[in-house]
């Protein structure tokens, strides 16, 4: 069987790296195969400026349709966080590790599907640049694939979550849940549990950008 062609992102990077510039050369990215099931590309957004930047997983149902990160469930669970730990989401850059929905049918739905490892890869170039045009003080990845896409395949989010640790990409990097996680979880007592935790994490980052 053939195989299909290994490309990248990297070959749809525009010339000159602005935000304005990615957004509109990500809208065509041919990067991997996501695309041709996908309603559109879901880029970052948030100000130039941001001192904070969150990176998500893939974008969601809601968030393919709309053409915005984190506009669906998980993203109000995200708004409720933020808000208790006193960051205004106006101020932060908030984007995804793949910027395609990866999903699967169940009847009449499309379910979230994860990204293989290649997908991740290829998609990588966009979130480079993003962090290169932003030039956060911090970045918050929000489950595993998040911070696997910057940390490594072998990175495990059990270890170190809501650690703030130093990093290539910014001052510190933190890993925490992603908020689909907490909403998948089968029981009310770990829902809980993870959406304190999830909470706490959230405020200790805007704890460290105020030191």
């Amino acid at each position: 069987m053939p195989q299909t062609k290994s490309i990248s992102a990297a070959e749809f990077l525009p010339d000159r790296i602005t935000l304005p510039a990615l957004r509109e050369a990500a809208a065509s990215c041919r990067g991997c195969e996501l695309y041709k099931r996908a309603t559109q590309t879901v880029f970052g957004e948030g100000p130039r400026s941001a001192p904070v930047m969150v990176v998500g997983e893939i974008p969601g149902d809601r968030e393919d349709l709309e053409g915005k990160p984190f506009v669906g469930p998980a993203g109000r669970l995200l708004d409720e966080a933020l808000r208790e730990a006193g960051f205004d989401r106006r101020a932060i850059y908030i984007t995804n590790a793949v910027k395609h929905f990866s999903w699967e049918e169940q009847g009449k739905r499309r379910l979230h599907k994860k990204p293989k490892w290649r997908e991740i890869k290829a998609c990588r170039p966009w979130l480079d640049a993003e962090i290169q045009v932003v030039k956060p003080k911090l970045i918050v990845c929000l489950g595993a694939t998040a911070a696997q896409s910057l940390m490594g395949a072998d990175f495990r989010i059990t270890k170190v979550r809501g650690q703030l640790l130093p990093s290539e990409w910014a001052e510190y990097l933190m890993a925490t849940y992603h908020p689909s996680a907490i909403l998948r979880a089968p029981d009310k007592e770990d829902r809980d549990r993870m959406r304190r935790e999830f909470a706490d994490d959230i405020r200790a980052a805007n704890k460290q950008l105020a030191l």
